[in-house]
């Protein structure tokens, strides 16, 4: 397996304030999304994490309207998180698409046992409802889809890394949505975030690496 050089937590900082960054539209999708990064990550799969994170004490709403405790639902399970919105143009459907494409491809008892949650920076807009028929449309159709206030969220993600804005409506009638889009990949074994990805990652980087994740085991 690839072994990879691990980061501290103030250079997955950096990363994600500078690396990954994303516009969005109105309720018309209008807006532009844009990404800046080194094409030397490119499908080179996670990076290891010299200092493990710690998952969020989060508790939100899900697609269901339920409360939803992160780190209840997810104890002991592989989990993965993102940071996104449903209006993103295309990168939140990149990355979102690309992981359920990797996941289809794992045995069904991994599939079940694979958690992928989907974190809103859009909560005004993205209803429970609407990020429902969004994860679907991905291919997500067993993704969790959490909303609720802002401030809740930037405080879950900051800890993490993961840079998040308050949505702005600009004078033209679109919003602005910039978040860091890195996903964060916790382990089954002591439920810590030991893997970050970022977002030129492609299905076939993730085909390689979540069985080796699932296992808890660093790819």
């Amino acid at each position: 397996m690839r072994k990879s050089a691990g980061v501290t937590l103030a250079a997955a900082t950096v990363l994600s304030l500078t690396l990954a960054a994303c516009g969005g539209g109105d309720s018309d999708d209008k807006g532009v999304a844009t990404v800046k990064s080194s094409p030397s990550v490119k499908d080179k799969g996670a990076i290891v994490l010299d200092t493990p994170k710690q998952k969020p004490d989060l508790v939100l709403t899900d697609t269901d309207g339920k409360k939803y405790d992160l780190i209840e639902r997810t104890k002991g399970k592989p989990t993965l998180v993102y940071f996104g919105y449903t209006y993103c143009p295309d990168v939140c459907s990149m990355v979102m698409s690309n992981v359920a494409l990797a996941k289809a491809k794992l045995p069904k008892a991994d599939q079940d046992n694979l958690q992928v949650v989907f974190v809103t920076t859009d909560p005004d807009r993205d209803t429970p409802k609407r990020m429902r028929s969004w994860l679907d449309g991905q291919g997500g159709k067993d993704f969790t889809g959490l909303t609720g206030d802002i401030e809740t969220i930037q405080a879950a993600a900051k800890p993490l890394g993961i840079f998040i804005e308050k949505p702005k409506k600009e004078k033209d009638g679109t919003v602005t949505v910039n978040h860091g889009a890195e996903v964060i990949g916790f382990s089954p074994k002591d439920d810590k975030g030991h893997w970050l990805y970022m977002t030129e990652t492609t299905t076939t980087a993730y085909s390689r690496e979540l069985p080796s994740i699932v296992k808890g085991q660093n790819p």
